[in-house]
């Protein structure tokens, strides 16, 4: 007898847990712009930012030596950096709320996406081909854009810059919901008068 609620209870354990893991890897069912949309709101943007445009959901080669050229070629320009990888479950919950803020802000403020440490550049192809975003991501498979730009504690992690090219702020973690992210924005990556 003792042993069958013994069992039981390790089975409710184990049900328990694996429920959880379900429940955090889902993505929230958060409507997104499609690419036309995106496109459409994002017409006659300023030239370095309509350069990002063109890119939208590529992902880059040359690693630190080109990400740092594009942070180069946005300077008097505020950059968002988000670092992320296709098989981090908390980058794919908050991506939309990056697609959508990256078409919000995307005429004033640069975004550019990381890719750190995918084992796999099809996976993350096709996770951007799922999460398309107005702006590219830079492959890092060893972590040298990560290291340079602050990403210390895991992913994602998103850096703000300042349009003189300083970094501003670093958010450790995903962020929870897009009202966060856009406060962050409205903080750290408006562009100064």
């Amino acid at each position: 007898m003792r042993a069958s609620f013994a069992a039981a209870g390790a089975l409710m354990l184990v049900t328990l847990a694996l429920a959880s893991l379900g429940c955090g890897s889902q993505e929230p069912d958060v409507p997104t712009p499609t690419p036309a949309e995106a496109r459409a709101a994002l017409t006659r943007s300023p030239a370095p930012l309509a350069a990002l445009h063109r890119q939208a959901a590529q992902l880059l080669g040359g690693e630190l030596p080109a990400f740092r050229t594009r942070l180069d070629a946005l300077r008097g320009r505020p950059v968002v950096v988000n670092a992320w990888a296709s098989w981090c479950p908390p980058c794919r919950r908050e991506m939309p709320f990056f697609q959508r803020t990256a078409v919000r802000y995307g005429r004033r403020v640069a975004f550019l996406g990381i890719d750190v440490k995918d084992p796999d550049r099809e996976r993350a192809r096709t996770f951007m081909r799922k999460h398309w975003a107005p702006y590219p991501s830079y492959a890092d498979p060893d972590e040298e854009i990560a290291d340079e730009i602050g990403v210390s504690t895991g992913l994602p992690t998103t850096v703000f810059y300042d349009a003189g090219g300083k970094v501003a702020f670093v958010h450790q973690g995903p962020y929870r919901d897009e009202q966060g992210l856009r406060a962050d924005i409205e903080r750290y990556a408006t562009p100064s008068s």
